[in-house]
């Protein structure tokens, strides 16, 4: 190679390197508090992604915005884009705001397109790499979470876990009242939970419908 083609290479050489090291050092960080720290105490798999999502979006455009000549208002300014998708459509899940956020940031990555020729392809992989891992079911395989209305009422918390384990057959993680009538003796409860391995026969018969829990 020649002399001079060494010294064009190595600045973007280093560019590159510290780019990708920062982005590593970071998504250890972003993997640290959507599932070291928030999963592991409130149990909602719907919002894993969520965080996820959002987190490494707004990294991805942020990081075009950087290195183009549009205002970094415009790109932010876009992501609103996502609160009107909420507020005006159909009643969607936190899972499918996350797809529709991601889908949103490929958009301006790939349109915006400035820097190094191979830095938006590699970050719309990125994106689709991470969905794929934190969406994927054994991620969160038993991890459950449901709306349960309790034909007690239950002034005492501390009654609400034995009968939630007794009636759902799980180990209870998380829940919250949500409403308590003594009127009409019942508890509304949040709660997640974490279902109890069984056998083979059963995980097979119940793996079919995985994707409707959530």
């Amino acid at each position: 190679m020649p002399r001079s083609w060494r010294r064009s290479w190595r600045p973007a050489a280093r560019w590159a390197t510290g780019f990708c090291v920062r982005r590593a050092v970071h998504l250890r960080r972003a993997a640290l508090l959507a599932y070291g720290t928030y999963f592991r105490r409130y149990h909602r798999r719907d919002l894993l992604l969520a965080y996820v999502a959002l987190n490494v979006g707004v990294l991805a455009v942020t990081a075009m915005l950087a290195g183009s000549g549009a205002g970094m208002g415009l790109g932010l300014g876009l992501f609103a884009i996502l609160s009107i998708i909420r507020l005006r459509s159909d009643s969607i899940t936190q899972e499918e705001v996350a797809y529709y956020f991601i889908s949103l940031a490929m958009g301006l990555v790939n349109g915006l397109h400035p820097g190094p020729f191979w830095l938006a392809p590699a970050l719309s992989f990125l994106l689709v790499a991470l969905m794929y891992v934190v969406d994927h079911p054994r991620l969160t395989l038993r991890s459950r979470r449901q709306k349960v209305v309790l034909d007690q009422a239950y002034p005492d918390v501390r009654d609400i876990g034995p009968a939630l384990e007794r009636l759902l057959r799980a180990d209870i993680r998380y829940f919250v009242v949500l409403d308590l009538d003594l009127v009409t003796d019942t508890t509304v409860v949040d709660v997640r939970y974490r279902v109890r391995t069984a056998g083979p026969h059963a995980v097979n018969a119940v793996r079919r419908f995985e994707r409707f829990a959530s």
